[in-house]
């Protein structure tokens, strides 16, 4: 066929199973979301959980049903701690290339070293002396028992690694357009620990290759370290992907949110009555150049989604925002969304009580007091100087069941007899039979309560 085969797009969420996510985590995987429902394209969820001391099967559980809960459900769901071998291999492939090489120096020396080059004005970039060793030399450091850390040699040189030179590697971000480093100001990274485990960058970059991933969409915490991986996905053969970096969520004082324990967990919020595009509006809408709104529905937010909206300052916001976002979601709120967590929760009174109180509640949770209100008992309330007011209402409420007409009857005959109108006419008759100053229209309320009720209510 002579036509292009459009590349599919595959994004990935590459979370560690060490803690459960919270707001913050959850912008990078609504964005890598977000976007491949926009391309039509496929969603990995992918667990970094090689360290395998940390990461823990409740924790991750608790990752995927949180993302689920927000909206977002893997096409496929990977772990690197089955993918270990694949490590391996491409390691043992850039040592053979000359490419990885093993360095003997402890902690304390590298930093020793780094403080005598910034002494002298020199920016504290690794010398490369691991590279200059002897087999000899190796042989005595083994001889030691000291294991080797393994570093990879940057393409920042013409052939001979001791003569660097500026070497830009460039890439249009998504986000930030045309970023730009220079491999030449920066220290050969180390990929393989002295206990022989992985740092995080080679087994995501070979997971990368191998899943297909087309687009990396992350923090901007990552954009230093681009331009090496860059480097070290072309080692292994393969073209980079396409990068966006977009800003990271951060509360009001700018406190970065892992530091913040709990409150803002995503299942905190969850169990707190706060609806998932609550949530998801916020991270996703916070620190753009949109309007943070409370948009209805995953479908609509995929709409509303643009990564060149994304803004170069920090992405700050209120926690007390959600509440807004969430009261907004809920005034609005159609029935049919609402049934399953009003059946529930032991909410009767069907789609009449829901519409009658909604414009009330900030979380769908806020239902059940107003369904006490309904059923009773309620703590009636009445001011001295109301009691012959009440027992005048008494006589004249309307005959028959209670239909949305009654209240107007009732309070014109009542104003007719005693005068009273505005507050000194409703405030009364709502404290008596609701307990509260303030509520859902009364109109909607009394065929709610029913005539029985409103009765025994009024003394």
């Amino acid at each position: 066929g002579g036509y292009l085969r459009r590349m599919t797009v595959t994004v990935r969420f590459a979370p560690s199973p060490t803690g459960h996510i919270h707001i913050g985590n959850s912008r990078p995987a609504l964005y890598n979301w977000l976007y491949a429902q926009k391309m039509g394209g496929r969603f990995i969820l992918r667990f970094d959980d090689t360290d395998l001391e940390r990461s823990k099967k409740e924790y991750a559980d608790s990752i995927e049903t949180d993302l689920r809960w927000l909206g977002i459900s893997p096409d496929v769901i990977e772990r690197q701690s089955d993918r270990v071998a694949a490590y391996e291999a491409a390691a043992d492939k850039l040592k053979t290339a000359g490419l990885l090489y093993p360095c003997y120096e402890t902690p304390d020396e590298l930093e020793r070293r780094r403080s005598r080059q910034r002494a002298l004005g020199r920016p504290p970039v690794y010398d490369r002396a691991g590279l200059k060793q002897t087999v000899e030399e190796r042989a005595a450091f083994e001889a030691e028992g000291r294991k080797p850390h393994w570093r990879f040699v940057l393409p920042n040189h013409d052939g001979d690694p001791f003569q660097t030179k500026r070497t830009e590697v460039s890439w249009n971000d998504l986000c930030r357009g045309d970023q730009t480093v220079d491999l030449a100001s920066m220290s050969d990274p180390v990929l393989i620990r002295a206990d022989g485990t992985f740092l995080y960058t080679l087994p995501s970059i070979v997971d990368d290759i191998d899943m297909g991933v087309s687009h990396i969409i992350r923090g901007e915490d990552h954009v230093s370290n681009t331009g090496v991986q860059i480097a070290i996905f072309e080692a292994l053969g393969a073209k980079a992907p396409v990068f966006g970096h977009h800003n990271l969520l951060t509360t009001r004082d700018g406190e970065g949110l892992s530091k913040r324990k709990g409150a803002l967990s995503i299942g905190s919020l969850r169990e707190s009555g706060v609806e998932a595009m609550a949530v998801c509006s916020l991270a996703v809408l916070t620190g753009t150049s949109q309007a943070v709104e409370a948009v209805p529905s995953m479908d609509a937010l995929v709409e509303k989604f643009d990564l060149t909206s994304v803004s170069r300052s920090s992405a700050k916001f209120d926690p007390d925002d959600l509440k807004g976002l969430n009261a907004r979601l809920v005034h609005e709120m159609p029935y049919a969304d609402a049934k399953g967590r009003l059946d529930e929760m032991g909410v009767g009174g069907g789609e009449a009580f829901w519409t009658a109180i909604r414009g009330n509640c900030e979380t769908v949770n806020d239902a059940k007091g107003y369904w006490q209100i309904v059923g009773g008992p309620v703590e009636s309330r009445i001011e001295d100087e109301d009691r012959e007011f009440i027992a005048k209402a008494k006589e004249l409420l309307p005959d028959g069941e209670m239909t949305l007409e009654t209240w107007g009857a009732w309070t014109s005959a009542l104003k007719a007899e005693t005068g009273r109108k505005g507050r000194g006419l409703f405030m009364p008759l709502r404290r008596v039979l609701t307990g509260l100053d303030h509520g859902p229209d009364m109109k909607d309320m009394l065929p709610l309560i029913g005539r029985k009720s409103i009765l025994d209510r009024l003394p």
